[in-house]
């Protein structure tokens, strides 16, 4: 059964998932750092000083903080400000993946009209004739 697993793993298709999830959630890391370092500090100093995470509306009397972290302490909030700064990470690794595909299909594209076509067989009657002459050229 060990021996069988190790099979399983060994697999290229099974290496190159693994390889690909750890890629992605590296990625993912990079692109969190993106919208939360980079972009949403710019869009909040357009917006006048806006921080997106701390934006949220409490769903009891008894919330009364300023920031979200006390807030959730002091009961249910609808932190909409998160959901905000997730959609947009969403969105832009979304778009990131899709100039990846769509560049990687172009490549494809390229690669396959830079082939040469396969050059089409003669028509029956060529070939039949290219035939004839061979056998009158070796009497």
């Amino acid at each position: 059964m060990l021996k069988e697993f190790q099979e399983f793993i060994s697999k290229g298709n099974v290496m190159d998932l693994a390889v690909g999830v750890i890629i992605g959630a590296a990625f993912g890391k990079i692109v969190d750092s993106l919208v939360n370092d980079i972009i949403m500090p710019i869009i909040g100093a357009i917006f006048g000083g806006l921080d997106f995470n701390n934006y949220f509306v409490g769903l009891s009397s008894a919330v009364n903080a300023t920031s979200l972290a006390d807030a959730r302490k002091q009961g249910a909030v609808l932190a909409y400000g998160s959901f905000i700064t997730v959609a947009l990470n969403f969105v832009i690794l979304a778009f990131i993946i899709f100039l990846m595909v769509k560049a990687v299909n172009n490549l494809r594209k390229r690669l396959e009209r830079e082939k040469p076509a396969a050059a089409a067989p003669p028509p029956a009657d060529i070939a039949l004739l290219t035939q004839i002459r061979d056998l009158l050229a070796r009497k």
